[in-house]
């Protein structure tokens, strides 16, 4: 049975399990409420509470809970003896009080190459394409803005989202600890944001590179969507994994977003041989579930095992931070006899409706080519339309052709139109030598470089007055090894044009009399010479005559063999 309190404002949520206490401190912010060009700064808040605790404490960053804030939530969990989990909550919100920030700059460093900051999963690539740059679509992105924040901008973000008004407090005790302080500063619950869309139309796919496929949607939260998720997971791995070995992995995860929403993910995994057949039988099993061929022994299973997860000692403690986290979206609690219910009412119909649901809103990300002829719009690499200003073309390709505008930057070249309006820019990151990166809403990102083509810093004016301020990120310096040097492309030369039987003869015209010429030439200064073998003052006119006929009759023939050397005739 949960029992409620509440201790200094923050709503507490209680639960008697035999063995040590647990307890979760739980905020309604995470990393769909950042931007982009601040994106870190929940898990710098975080680190920044938990620093001051030291790694030797329960709960502390030395411990195991090093989880990053997911999209919506941020966590504090500990479990030890009452005292022990009384003193460190207690320290938590002393800190988030007043946060400590004299170790800022080493913290900062330090989660830049914490697990969170590394490439994006399956899920998180997928959202970027959903969402953009925004909203959920951040959990695909690096944490860009964390390098850059201030003292300022994270005691900030304390004081406006870590409050007594936006945080639940989960504990599997029966009582509330002695001498537990949760003193924090006042302020409203903020809803959970929301969601932003980067794609025209669904369902759509998009390519993937490493041989996996991964398939996401998004559903009314329901019972239905949960257990058509696990018939759907179980059919993904007797297809893919069992049947024809395709995959050696394949699963079907059911994740609440928000109050209303939930986001399934599918995801199969195999060897570079199968993905074509795999991304094929992928698509085939969802076909054949939205064509109402559920296995009624898969609809019973999954029913069973929900059914046994209520039925499990220690539920009322294991349901405690599902709880906490509809209480902090405000979503209806369902007592165990409703759930039961529910998971009864669900039917075959009542999956296939689901199934039909999932494929409107499916995003699948797959080998390329794959999925081709599937019934899925393929999201756009590129964009519609461009901006009309001052163009520059690349010094090392005159095909591709920047776009500085008053309303936006556009890149357009063989690989296609890239367009970043000020107005939906999510990040500015401007580099010393003159260098811009944006990245676009949807997510689309283009780099403006000075030396490729040969734009000023005055000339980027626009770009910098007419995006908003909060997106526009200084820069360090670049390594020089990092900024492109151009040059022109050089002239492709001209190929010597094969000669005519007719030029070849004329050579051969101009050119034998000269070379009969100075052979006669040399015969005759050495029959001439005396005999110390050198020639006769008598005869020295004669043969300088001689070499000059020789030379001159040389010339034409040279002329000529020039030309056809340099391909002119």
């Amino acid at each position: 049975m949960i029992t409620e309190s509440t201790v200094d404002g923050v709503p507490v949520l209680l639960a008697h399990q035999p063995g040590p206490v647990t307890a979760g401190l739980l905020f309604r912010v995470g990393r769909a409420d950042e931007t982009l060009a601040t994106s870190g700064i929940t898990r710098l808040v975080r680190h920044l509470a938990l620093d001051r605790l030291g790694p030797g404490g329960p709960g502390g960053p030395g411990d195991g809970d090093g989880s990053a804030p997911a999209a919506t939530f941020t966590r504090f969990q500990v479990t030890g003896t009452p005292a022990e989990v009384a003193a460190h909550l207690s320290g938590v919100c002393a800190a988030l009080r007043e946060l400590p920030v004299e170790r800022l700059e080493t913290l900062k460093e330090i989660l830049r190459t914490a697990p969170a900051d590394r490439s994006p999963d399956h899920a998180g690539r997928s959202a970027q394409w959903r969402y953009g740059s925004r909203s959920y679509g951040l959990t695909g992105y690096a944490e860009a803005g964390l390098p850059h924040l201030t003292a300022e901008q994270v005691r900030d973000w304390a004081r406006t989202r870590f409050t007594s008004g936006n945080a639940v407090l989960w504990i599997t005790a029966g009582a509330v600890p002695e001498g537990l302080d949760l003193t924090l500063p006042s302020g409203d619950r903020y809803p959970a944001p929301g969601a932003t869309s980067a794609l025209p139309a669904l369902p759509a796919r998009f390519p993937g590179e490493d041989g996996s496929v991964t398939l996401t949607s998004v559903l009314p939260r329901s019972t239905a969507a949960s257990l058509f998720t696990e018939v759907f997971g179980r059919e993904l791995l007797r297809a893919l994994h069992r049947d024809t070995g395709y995959a050696y992995a394949a699963t079907a995860q059911y994740l609440p977003r928000d109050a209303v929403s939930a986001t399934v993910v599918a995801h199969a995994e195999g060897l570079p041989e199968h993905q074509d057949a795999m991304a094929g039988a992928f698509v085939d099993v969802l076909a054949k579930l939205r064509s109402g061929r559920v296995d009624p022994s898969d609809l019973e299973a999954v029913r069973a095992s929900a059914l046994a997860r209520l039925d499990t000692p220690g539920l009322a403690a294991a349901r405690l931070p599902g709880r906490a986290a509809d209480l902090l979206l405000d979503r209806p609690h369902r007592t165990v006899a409703e759930e039961r219910a529910e998971i009864g009412a669900v039917t075959a119909g009542t999956l296939h409706e689901v199934a039909h649901a999932l494929w409107e809103g499916s995003l699948l990300r797959a080998p390329r080519g794959s999925a081709d002829g599937s019934g899925l719009a393929a999201a756009p690499t590129g964009s519609a339309e461009t901006v009309s200003g001052r163009a520059y073309p690349a010094l090392d390709d005159p095909g591709t052709v920047l776009t500085v505008a008053a309303e936006g930057v556009g890149l357009a070249g063989p690989a296609g139109l890239i367009t970043v309006r000020y107005a939906e820019c999510s990040l500015v990151q401007a580099y010393p030598d003159g260098a811009r990166h944006l990245v676009g809403h949807d997510g689309f990102t283009l780099t403006v470089e000075p030396t490729r083509f040969g734009i000023t810093a005055a000339e980027l004016t626009p770009l910098d007055t007419g995006v908003p301020p909060s997106v526009l990120v200084a820069m360090p310096p670049r390594s020089p090894a990092r900024i492109p040097r151009t040059t022109p492309p050089a002239p492709v030369p001209v190929p010597a044009a094969p000669a005519a039987p007719w030029f070849t003869v004329l050579l051969w015209v101009l050119g034998l009399p000269g070379i009969i010429i100075g052979v006669s030439v040399l015969l005759l200064g050495i029959v001439m010479g005396d005999e110390h073998s050198r020639i006769a003052p008598d005869n020295a006119w004669f043969l300088f005559k001689w070499l000059l006929a020789a030379g001159a009759s040389l010339i034409p023939w040279a002329v000529c063999l020039r030309l056809r050397t340099s391909g002119r005739k």
